[in-house]
């Protein structure tokens, strides 16, 4: 969590994802995948010629353009560390994922904000088990209706492609849902107080009922 302040106005609230070691190991996986690709392009080269060196180099060329990609971008998002929700006097943000420019940021104005809900989704003893949620919602009709609506029915508010006529506008509302990561560097309750602070709307909360 930090914040960086300007003026008179509030600090900027944001939240970033801690380096784990699960990136770290996804970054390491990837580096040996490149490497894999380097040595089938070797041996394509320095071997004899014929349709066995060309499947080799053709294999390696197509390892080195996909995993190659992925490490650059795994390594621009462990080391660059942009935040993945930002609160401001103006509104929610939703920054842009590395690599794309901070210009392609989304940004949700507190006047189209009535309200906050959390949500949790999955079994507990499953492999995938619980993950929370935090959504921006954007009308008080629809506020309103996730209180009373069956859990079931609020899976619709994570899933940015599901619609469903007991929620009409729960496709806007997913398109400002954050599933809270245990590595954010702040907690659901540290989000929701910044947000309080800023723009004084409820919290809505069935991550339990």
């Amino acid at each position: 969590m930090s914040a960086a302040a300007g003026g008179g106005a509030a600090a900027v609230f944001r939240v970033r994802t801690r380096p784990t070691a699960r990136s770290a190991g996804q970054v390491a996986a990837l580096a040996l995948l490149v490497l894999a690709s380097v040595g089938f392009v070797a041996g394509g080269v320095t071997g004899r010629a014929g349709f066995g060196a060309v499947m080799f180099i053709t294999v390696g060329v197509l390892g080195l353009a996909l995993f190659g990609a992925g490490l650059l971008r795994a390594v621009g998002v462990l080391l660059g560390r942009r935040p993945v929700l930002e609160l401001d006097d103006t509104g929610v943000r939703r920054p842009a994922r590395w690599p794309l420019p901070r210009r392609a940021d989304r940004v949700l104005p507190w006047p189209r904000v009535a309200a906050m809900c959390a949500l949790r989704r999955g079994m507990p003893g499953t492999r995938r088990g619980e993950q929370d949620y935090l959504v921006f919602l954007p009308s008080a009709e629809l506020a309103e209706t996730v209180r009373t609506a069956q859990r079931s029915l609020l899976v619709a508010l994570t899933l940015p492609d599901v619609s469903t006529a007991a929620l009409p506008e729960a496709r806007d509302a997913a398109a400002w849902c954050f599933a809270v990561d245990p590595a954010w560097d702040a907690s659901l309750k540290e989000v929701v107080a910044a947000v309080r602070s800023r723009h004084r709307i409820p919290v809505i909360d069935r991550r339990k009922v």
